[in-house]
């Protein structure tokens, strides 16, 4: 510790953090506390069959934290963030203490054929989490993907995108009758066709809107598409929402379609961004000192992309049936404001803006609010 000058009231700047890490001690000891209760809170839940969020229970909490914040000087919006924080890791910790399972859950069998790859390690995980046991087929293990297929309970496809099919069609015919078929790709309407035709046990469709890389599933999506068997449905429901997922159930055609808008049109934005950023050669190091938080939010999400595998981008981009038709729109769209713009075209550049605004309708206020939270978030970790 370094000698610091003392303050009028004669305390040095050492001694003033030394309190302050003595209150921090204090605050650690108290979310500890804290997190007793809440595994008290999981097991109540678990034994009286009542689920993990409690949004009307969230709700008056934050009010309540942000009204008594007021009179003690603190910042009721940055109360309100350390509380979301807190509820987070509150129905993060109820999830892993298996509180929405239910107390006479049947332990299955659950092969999953790529538990390998990012997402089959992920699964495997979330399983095994949830009290089942899990047989990891890969291109490398001595288990072969019949041979599991055959004594499988459920038996989950977890391959890249392109090879899907394929092995469905290989191994389907294995799944036994009573058993479950369900694939994670993020394609539904080819896999779905494949299992429908070539399993004779129950078929549901699975997509995760996530990566293997995210730091806890709970609060995620998770679409599901039914095809046959309802009990098998039903387990699905309770063993991903047990996990915490948030789970949409739709038809295979409808997930295709909204996904060439959530994948396709935003991935091919930011490739588009990205290969624009190359092309005009100015380094992110160069532009970062004089960035502004937007900027730094796209190009922290362009990075981002680009970090991950180009194969898994290539396959995403390329599988989903709408693909030519959303980058096509993309293009067209693009080369309209380019001329507006070129062309110093202020009038239309405005109505077309104002047009855009009129479509995205209420959300444009959510998503001021909601940015605000993330730019703030962002600003404060910057260096």
């Amino acid at each position: 510790m370094t000698d610091t000058p003392p303050l009028p009231d004669g305390r040095s700047l050492d001694v003033l953090r030394a309190h302050i890490d003595a209150v921090d001690h204090e605050l650690l000891q108290l979310l500890s506390r804290r997190n007793g209760l809440v595994a008290e809170v999981a097991r109540y839940k678990r034994e009286h069959s009542v689920g993990i969020r409690d949004r009307a229970r969230e709700h008056s909490l934050l009010s309540d934290r942000r009204e008594r914040a007021v009179p003690l000087g603190l910042q009721p919006n940055v109360i309100e963030s350390i509380f979301r924080l807190m509820l987070w890791a509150s129905r993060d910790r109820q999830a892993a203490l298996k509180a929405e399972v239910p107390l006479d859950v049947d332990p299955k069998t659950i092969a999953i054929i790529g538990g390998k790859g990012g997402m089959g390690r992920l699964m495997a995980k979330l399983f095994a989490d949830l009290g089942h046991a899990v047989m990891i087929v890969d291109i490398d293990t001595e288990l072969t993907a019949e041979v599991a297929a055959e004594t499988a309970d459920v038996v989950m496809i977890a391959v890249p995108i392109e090879a899907t099919v394929d092995v469905i069609t290989d191994i389907a015919p294995h799944v036994r009758a009573e058993a479950l078929l369900i694939d994670i790709t993020s394609i539904k309407a080819s896999p779905m066709q494949a299992m429908m035709d070539h399993c004779a046990g129950s078929v549901v469709g699975a997509h995760p809107l996530f990566g293997p890389s995210v730091h806890s599933v709970q609060g995620q999506r998770l679409v599901l598409t039914p095809g046959r068997g309802e009990a098998w449905l039903e387990w699905c429901r309770t063993m991903f929402g047990a996990r915490g997922l948030i789970i949409e159930e739709t038809d295979p055609e409808h997930h295709d379609r909204m996904m060439a808008i959530v994948q396709v049109l935003t991935h091919f934005s930011t490739e588009v961004l990205g290969r624009a950023m190359q092309r005009l050669g100015v380094t992110v190091e160069e532009t970062l000192a004089y960035t502004s938080p937007v900027y730094l939010l796209d190009v922290l999400m362009t990075a981002r992309h680009f970090a991950q595998s180009p194969e898994l981008y290539a396959s995403i981009q390329m599988s989903n049936p709408r693909t030519a038709e959303v980058t096509t729109t993309f293009v067209e769209a693009a080369e309209e404001l380019a001329g507006y713009a070129n062309a110093e075209n202020r009038e239309s550049f405005v109505q077309a803006f104002t047009e855009v605004a009129d479509h995205l309708g209420d959300f444009t206020s959510t998503a001021l609010d909601q940015s605000s939270y993330l730019i703030d978030r962002l600003v404060e970790r910057a260096e």
